[in-house]
């Protein structure tokens, strides 16, 4: 069912038809001004090109609040939508964290909208529930894996590891060349959990159903031993001394500049880090490689896949039709095209009607053997409604060595638990 977004992979949109664009509402008369939240860690090159152009176009404005990113700004989310002071128009994840915030009070539901008909139908599942559909796409999708310097890696003598026993050795001989083996910045909490999340495709090739079971509470992460196994990995990156020595406070960005100049050599990362590296050290793009979290058999290579964001229109907003013609446009063939205009394709988008890409950077073209032959795998987040909203700050505990792996998982469990007893989840 998911699979079917890898088809579509671009960086250069052309050729879509026009018949439905910006038709969902007539253009509005009068200027309006809407607000629109977004993470504070978004690129927003493309948003306010897309913003500037609809005020142009359409006399709607664009006014751009910010939110903190991972735990804090899912708590920010919550807060704002229950106390009605939320904005518009939205920008957040799909998926489980999207369940999580009870969207059926707080969003309107776009399924009858005319545009709905240019998203692909396995992006749609990821924002629906009870068969109301309330999120367009907003990027695409992107791979967690592996980032890695070629160079050293050239220099060390080292290949890409098809399996976590490999990925261990290259780590040893990587710490004895006096370098950083594995890239830690905790201080950004939501980058602490890579590790365990990107081990969704050796999960789910080691146990098929661990999905369909966990999320009816007849699999738990402490109990299934492929599940177990990527709190394992995490901790094991901590206990042979891989990390940085200033992992728990050094930042994305400060992970970045060490990849970049060779004193970090591996960073369990997404692949949407590549706009990062193209936006400030663009002579650096050919240096860094990508390779998916190797499991423990090489024969289940495959990566793991996150589907991208979405925006969302606040259920109390006074502009319902301005937000639903700004909907439109962003997913019209010019929105897209001015969306991504100085951007780099770090996965398939989920619109309809894209070329292939005619320029793909290598770290990028690592990634496309595993889309074209279908080793690929959701996140558990996109299978599942349940993600604990406090797996950064377990994972951070585990990472860390201040939790072993096996009390990393119960208390995962245990945040699961909660999460789906408030959803009202069957089995729980």
């Amino acid at each position: 069912m998911m699979i079917g977004i890898l088809l579509i992979f671009s960086s250069i949109i052309a050729g879509c038809s026009s018949n439905d664009e910006n038709s969902t509402t007539k253009s509005t008369p009068k200027e309006v001004t809407l607000s629109l939240l977004i993470d504070n860690q978004v690129d927003q090159t493309g948003i306010r090109a897309v913003a500037a152009k609809i005020e142009k176009k359409y006399h709607i404005k664009t006014d751009i609040e910010t939110r903190p990113s991972g735990v804090e700004g899912h708590q920010v989310m919550k807060t704002r939508l229950a106390t009605g002071d939320m904005a518009d128009l939205v920008i957040y994840n799909s998926g489980s964290l999207l369940q999580s915030l009870n969207p059926e009070e707080y969003f309107v539901d776009l399924k009858d909208e005319p545009f709905m008909r240019k998203i692909v139908p396995s992006f749609k599942d990821s924002v629906t529930v009870n068969g109301k559909v309330f999120g367009l796409p907003i990027g695409s999708a992107i791979a967690g894996g592996w980032l890695y310097n070629k160079k050293v890696y050239q220099k060390l003598g080292l290949t890409v590891p098809k399996t976590w026993d490999e990925l261990i050795i290259n780590s040893e001989r990587i710490k004895a060349a006096g370098k950083t083996a594995v890239i830690g910045t905790y201080k950004d909490d939501w980058t602490s959990q890579l590790i365990v999340v990107a081990d969704n495709h050796n999960v789910i090739s080691a146990d098929p159903t661990f999905a369909e079971d966990f999320s009816v509470n007849k699999a738990k992460f402490s109990s299934t031993p492929a599940a177990l196994r990527s709190f394992e990995k995490l901790s094991e990156v901590y206990k042979r001394g891989f990390l940085n020595k200033d992992f728990q406070t050094a930042t994305y960005n400060e992970g970045l500049k060490m990849l970049i100049d060779g004193t970090g050599v591996q960073y369990p990362m997404l692949s949407s880090f590549f706009l990062g590296i193209v936006k400030n050290y663009p002579d650096k793009i050919n240096d860094i490689g990508f390779f998916p979290q190797p499991g423990d058999n090489p024969k289940d290579k495959g990566v793991t896949i996150f589907m991208p964001a979405a925006i969302y229109v606040n259920k109390n907003t006074q502009h319902l039709e301005a937000a639903k013609e700004w909907l439109s446009y962003i997913v019209s063939t010019e929105g897209v095209k001015l969306l991504f205009d100085e951007r780099i394709p770090v996965g398939p988008f989920a619109v309809k009607g894209m070329n292939d890409p005619k320029k793909v950077i290598p770290a990028v073209r690592d990634m496309l053997p595993y889309f074209e032959t279908g080793k690929t795998t959701p996140a558990l987040e996109y299978l599942s409604p349940l993600k604990g909203p406090n797996l950064p700050q377990i994972t951070i505990k585990v990472g860390s060595g201040t939790i072993s792996a096996k009390a990393g998982a119960e208390l995962y469990d245990k945040d699961v638990e909660k999460q789906a007893k408030q959803l009202g989840l069957k089995g729980w």
